[in-house]
């Protein structure tokens, strides 16, 4: 599968996806990426784990983020449906593993994780394309 910059976009969308993958820019851009992923993984799955689970440790969420993060950079070439697929699967294993949770409640939980990650990816991505557009 062609990465996303292979596609033919609309030019008012290029920008936006030329901040946003990091295959461009070398090992930096690379390390920022999954610093970046990684605090947004973190925060989405301890949202999600509060709202499922009640009070619960920020260290948990930030202990499964960064193999998400990784999973996504590394997968990034491979093409969204095969990237969500693994992600999912990761990301229920290792809340099952770290929370120590049953396996309704682990996909309770990580169906509310992705629909967390879902809406807040979509809203920076709006913000990114916002600001984008913005004159001068």
């Amino acid at each position: 599968m062609a990465p996303v910059s292979a596609l033919v976009l609309p030019s008012s969308l290029s920008p936006v996806v030329a901040q946003l993958e990091p295959a461009s820019g070398g090992l930096l851009a690379y390390l920022g990426t999954f610093v970046v992923v990684t605090i947004f993984y973190g925060l989405t799955l301890h949202i999600a784990a509060r709202y499922v689970l009640g009070d619960v440790s920020v260290r948990q969420a930030f202990r499964v983020a960064p193999i998400l993060a990784l999973f996504s950079i590394v997968l990034q070439q491979a093409g969204p449906a095969i990237t969500a697929g693994v992600s999912v699967v990761v990301a229920y294993t290792l809340i099952y593993v770290i929370y120590d949770l049953s396996h309704r409640l682990t996909a309770f939980v990580t169906v509310i994780y992705y629909t967390v990650a879902l809406l807040f990816g979509l809203v920076i991505y709006n913000l990114v394309f916002l600001i984008g557009q913005a004159p001068g």
